[in-house]
């Protein structure tokens, strides 16, 4: 399978840079069930590796509420995936928000991996919220909007927020950021905005 696309990573974190920029792909080492790759920053040429290490499974028991009625599911998810009251997720063709978690003995947390929660409470809902991290110049803050959950984000289009213009820089889902193509909010973990 051959194509321009090989050589380059959709993007990561440069430790030269400090933010995400995309990356050209020099090298790559299988490990195990993951890889090594040897990659070259587009910004401004720094060398680094990155590990890319296939995430372990888990099973989060989930009571979900529609209405008056209530089911209790398995939902996977990675281990080390970072769940908080308030995320939406899509199971058997519906949008949920997480509304309670909880660890250990019973205890209640906004916020855990995965891998830690012992049970876990979601709504039905019909609108998702996107989280946003707004840059402007060299101040960063975080936002939020509410939208369809079908709603179609694309990498470079233009928004109007509060009456200020932000380009989408970059998407990130569950799986991992990009700084192309398109994706549904419901898939969307958080969109990086820049003023322009």
């Amino acid at each position: 399978m051959g194509g321009a696309d090989e050589s380059v990573a959709d993007v990561a974190e440069c430790p030269v840079c400090l933010e995400l920029t995309e990356h050209e792909i020099l090298s790559r080492v299988d490990k195990g069930a993951g890889e090594d790759l040897l990659v070259r920053c587009i910004q401004c040429s720094h060398v680094h590796r990155i590990s890319l290490r296939p995430p372990s499974s888990t099973s989060v028991r989930t009571t979900l509420s529609d209405g008056a009625d209530s089911s209790s599911v398995m939902i996977e998810s990675d281990s080390d995936e970072s769940i908080s009251e308030g995320d939406l997720f899509q199971f058997e063709d519906a949008h949920w928000q997480v509304t309670r978690i909880e660890v250990g003995d019973k205890m209640s947390v906004n916020s855990s991996k995965a891998g830690k929660i012992v049970s876990m409470w979601a709504v039905r809902k019909d609108a998702c919220l996107v989280r946003l991290t707004m840059t402007e110049g060299e101040v960063s803050k975080p936002s939020s909007i509410e939208c369809d959950p079908e709603k179609v984000f694309s990498c470079g289009t233009v928004m109007v927020i509060d009456g200020k213009k932000w380009r989408i820089r970059a998407i990130h889902t569950g799986v991992g950021r990009t700084l192309r193509g398109k994706r549904v909010a419901a898939e969307i973990r958080r969109m990086y905005l820049h003023s322009i």
